[in-house]
């Protein structure tokens, strides 16, 4: 007896494909460890940044609670405010936090984070690979980000998809063109 087609196990094509899933929204710390240093506080009458007392407040802050954090440093007011006082916040949190930058709104630090990790990110791990990068997030994340970590991925991936692993876009296949000898 001829076995028919519809008896044979269902087979996920997918499943069997060795995928490599980046999740960007991952790459963002939580928001416990995520803190603003907001220069307000320092300004006399909200208006003014004195250097000498600002000297001398940023020298009795502990600089430890910092630690392993990451510091979004701004002024929550209109003030107008010299670029060498975020400097001098930055130099102080250098040895002690994960990451620090300058940005008026979250969004803008978020953007910065995820472009210093994909400047950073091993793209050796990721050779000859299928790529997938995921959407739909919680988070936003701005456009710019995957298309960055697209531009570096290209080189040294298989494939590259964007969404699910269960219903891809694709975006890149590697070419007998694009291997190099």
């Amino acid at each position: 007896m001829k076995e028919n087609q519809f008896q044979k196990p269902l087979v996920n094509a997918v499943a069997k494909k060795a995928i490599e899933t980046i999740d960007i929204a991952n790459w963002l710390p939580s928001d416990e460890d995520i803190i603003h240093f907001d220069l307000l506080p320092f300004l006399y009458k909200e208006l003014i940044l004195k250097e000498v007392e600002f000297r001398i407040a940023l020298q009795e802050i502990d600089w430890s609670i910092y630690k392993h954090k990451y510091v979004r440093i701004s002024c929550s007011n209109q003030s107008i405010i010299p670029i060498w006082a975020f400097m001098l916040v930055a130099s102080y949190l250098a040895t002690h936090v994960a990451f620090a930058a300058y940005a008026a709104k979250v969004a803008d630090f978020n953007n910065l984070l995820l472009r210093d990790k994909i400047n950073q990110l091993d793209v050796e791990y990721y050779k000859e690979k299928r790529i997938v990068i995921k959407g739909c997030s919680d988070k936003n994340i701005d456009v710019e980000i995957y298309t960055l970590l697209t531009q570096k991925l290209v080189p040294i991936s298989k494939t590259i998809s964007y969404g699910e692993p269960c219903s891809m876009v694709p975006i890149h296949k590697k070419s007998v063109d694009d291997i190099v000898l």
